[in-house]
């Protein structure tokens, strides 16, 4: 790149040899004759400076290509980087596969073995899950976060978020905390809850997924409405109740075409559970849906005893 000391240089330059070849011919005219010597260094001075003028073009050219190569570099990576980044979203959780997957325990050598085909194998028989690949390769499991948190607004009016921020005042200074909840399932019956808590969002999202696939736990799904005589799966078996700190929750069955009629944080779990139509009551402080999540675990779980006559 030529800076403006260079570019003053050139001119300068060129100014001066114009006058150099200026006074030889007006000395030519004077002398009414131009000898060979006058033309050989006019003839010279103009092809130098024509010289001069084709590499200062000729950079000028080469500066411009550059420009438009660099250009193009920068407009292909950005290119690239969204295209990552979409791909990312859109791509489900990565399963991990038979080949990158080392099982340590007994009950992940089974799985990979094929010796154990089906989760209910390992819940009926109250086998504990310590590795959260034997559920990603015996379900197709999906998650949802639940929005335990909130962002900063005027007058407490922030939106509800998925990641819950702490403060703690040490020596050092103020160590910010989050934390998020993370509910996995396979709307088929099986269903998970974890809490993970990092200095950062997406290790605490990740310890969440974590703990919720080792959490997994089997939900009974019936038909049982006095309004409804249809054979699907689609409700609870009978009433169940849970309570988890200041909330208690009450779960009905419902009729084929009822809906999920609960908080819209519980319909995200009753979802992934597989159950469509379902009657809900809330009591206490409800506005603390990690207390309300915590309280619907507890009366699902209760779908898998036997009912009580």
């Amino acid at each position: 790149m030529t800076t403006n000391k260079e570019t003053s240089k050139e001119e300068s330059k060129k100014k001066q040899e114009k006058k150099e070849i200026e006074n030889l011919k007006k000395t030519a005219e004077a002398n009414e004759t131009i000898s060979e010597d006058v033309e050989d260094k006019t003839e010279e001075m103009i092809e130098k400076q024509a010289d001069k003028e084709k590499e200062v073009e000729e950079k000028k050219a080469e500066e411009k290509t550059q420009k438009l190569e660099e250009k193009d570099k920068e407009e292909h990576k950005k290119e690239k980087e969204a295209e990552k980044k979409e791909s990312k979203r859109k791509a489900p959780q990565e399963q991990p596969t038979d080949e990158s997957w080392e099982p340590i325990t007994k009950l992940g050598r089974e799985v990979k073995q094929g010796k154990v085909k089906n989760i209910d194998e390992i819940l009926d028989k109250n086998r504990k899950i310590l590795e959260p690949e034997v559920v990603d390769n015996l379900i197709n499991a999906k998650t949802e976060l639940i929005a335990i948190g909130q962002s900063k607004g005027k007058f407490g009016g922030g939106k509800r978020r998925a990641w819950k921020q702490t403060q703690k005042t040490t020596k050092e200074g103020n160590v910010m905390t989050f934390s998020s909840m993370a509910i996995v399932g396979d709307e088929d019956g099986h269903l998970g809850m974890g809490v993970g808590r990092a200095t950062e969002t997406l290790p605490a999202r990740d310890k969440a997924l974590r703990k919720a696939k080792l959490n997994i736990m089997k939900i009974q799904r019936d038909c049982s409405s006095f309004d409804c005589s249809c054979s699907e799966k689609h409700s609870i078996p009978f009433k169940v109740k849970g309570r988890s700190g200041g909330v208690r929750v009450e779960l009905m069955p419902a009729a084929l075409g009822t809906g999920l009629a609960v908080a819209d944080e519980l319909k995200k779990v009753l979802q992934l559970a597989g159950i469509k139509d379902i009657y809900g009551r809330t009591f206490g402080s409800t506005r603390t849906t990690f207390n309300l999540v915590k309280a619907c675990l507890e009366a699902l779980k209760k779908t898998n005893r036997q009912e009580i006559r």
